[in-house]
């Protein structure tokens, strides 16, 4: 099993930038691919990116085309999320998660543990 910690939520203005952190332990988490998705109030969990167990495959929703980036550092078991030209709609709970075997990216049904999530709140 991976253990997963997520850092580097908070509150930022419109048209800022954070990066977000997803910490692992445990398994070797350089052999699994690795998946944000986030959660506004009152809506369902959504794929935002996901990166294979190397980094030489990347994946994105649409809305975030352009503007976020996925990367991973397999010597210091992390994965980050650079989110730039933050929009308000972007504001919900950000989790990563684990897939252990081959499956759907984009489903979060296909990821078998997950990090407890960081909020991200972006201002108007």
């Amino acid at each position: 099993q991976v253990q997963l910690v997520e850092s580097g939520g908070g509150l930022v203005q419109a048209g800022g930038s954070l990066r977000l952190s997803c910490a692992a332990s445990g398994r070797t988490f350089s052999y699994y691919a690795i998946g944000w998705f986030r959660q506004a109030p009152g809506k369902e969990r959504d794929f935002v990116a996901a990166i294979n167990w190397s980094g030489g495959s990347t994946y994105y929703t649409n809305s975030v085309k352009g503007r976020f980036t996925i990367s991973r550092d397999n010597a210091k078991n992390t994965v980050y999320l650079q989110m730039n030209s933050l929009k308000p709609e972007d504001t919900a709970v950000y989790y990563c998660a684990v897939r252990y075997y081959s499956g759907s990216y984009y489903n979060p049904d296909e990821y078998d543990d997950w990090g407890r999530g960081t909020q991200v709140t972006v201002s108007s």
